[in-house]
């Protein structure tokens, strides 16, 4: 059974930091690429951030280039989601997906075959 579990969100001040983790588990996962979405309260989910297990090619929302990192750890199967100078418009829940390597695009939800539950963010100003 495929599992995706996020933990390393909570509250943290404008201009803090924080690391999201993705632990998987179930299958391998190294032809997949392994995405960052993350969910505001009343808005669409969107793309924050997405990583080719195999290649290491890694892409990112305008919104966080430049601020969020992130990097997978193929031993560990763990994907790491490194945010920096948060800020408040960044809260949100933020979710760990994966998907095949050539199966739809890295930045549409629709494209992802699994998902984890969520961590939330929440960055106070």
């Amino acid at each position: 059974q495929v599992q995706l579990v996020e933990s390393g969100g909570g509250l943290v001040q404008a201009g803090g930091s924080l690391r999201l983790s993705c632990a998987a588990s179930g299958r391998s996962f190294i032809f997949y690429i392994m995405g960052w979405f993350r969910q505001a309260p009343g808005k669409e989910r969107e793309f924050v951030a997405a990583i080719s297990r195999s290649g290491g090619n890694s892409y990112y929302a305008d919104s966080v280039k430049g601020r969020f990192t992130i990097t997978g750890d193929n031993a560990k199967n763990t994907v790491y989601l490194h945010m920096t100078v948060l800020k408040p418009e960044d809260t949100a829940v933020y979710y760990c997906a994966a998907k095949p390597t050539f199966s739809g695009s890295y930045y549409s939800t629709s494209s992802y075959n699994y998902w984890g539950q969520g961590t939330q963010v929440t960055v106070s100003s």
